[in-house]
């Protein structure tokens, strides 16, 4: 089972796409299938590891059942710098998809805390178009990551 909803279809797609435009490239001397299982094995960990690191920022530190990892030291009250950096990227999840009105309903329900469910019915969207959106907002995410991180 994949974190976020994501299927093996999408993880293979994720994978074929990042073959095609280049950002994992094909040694020539590797087969296809193992070259391309190594790929999808990689999207999965990077799922994985968003997931956790998801999960860590939405359990709250008041919570007796909280686990700890090691070297998890954090602090109290985030720093200045940290908050500035955070609102500037939520800025710029927004514009990304200012011109995504269906993108931008699925948003603000995950900022609501609601489940896929709740968002389809609450904006009166089919299962299939939320799936579709999502994996277009995975994709869209995962092309403008890098720029952001910098």
């Amino acid at each position: 089972m994949l974190p976020g909803g994501v299927g093996w279809n999408d993880i293979l797609h994720e994978a074929i796409a990042r073959v095609l435009d280049g950002s994992r490239p094909w040694p020539p001397d590797v087969p296809i299938l193992a070259f391309l299982s190594g790929v999808m094995r990689s999207i999965c960990n990077d799922h994985w590891w968003r997931a956790r690191l998801e999960q860590r920022l939405l359990v709250s530190r008041d919570d007796p059942d909280q686990r700890s990892w090691p070297g998890d030291e954090a602090d109290e009250e985030p720093d200045p710098e940290r908050i500035l950096a955070a609102a500037q990227k939520l800025a710029n999840v927004y514009r990304l998809f200012e011109a995504d009105p269906r993108a931008l309903k699925i948003i603000a329900g995950m900022a609501d805390g609601l489940t896929a469910r709740e968002i389809c019915k609450v904006h009166d969207m089919s299962e299939l178009d939320y799936d579709t959106t999502r994996r277009r907002m995975r994709r869209t995410l995962l092309r403008h990551q890098q720029n952001w991180s910098k």
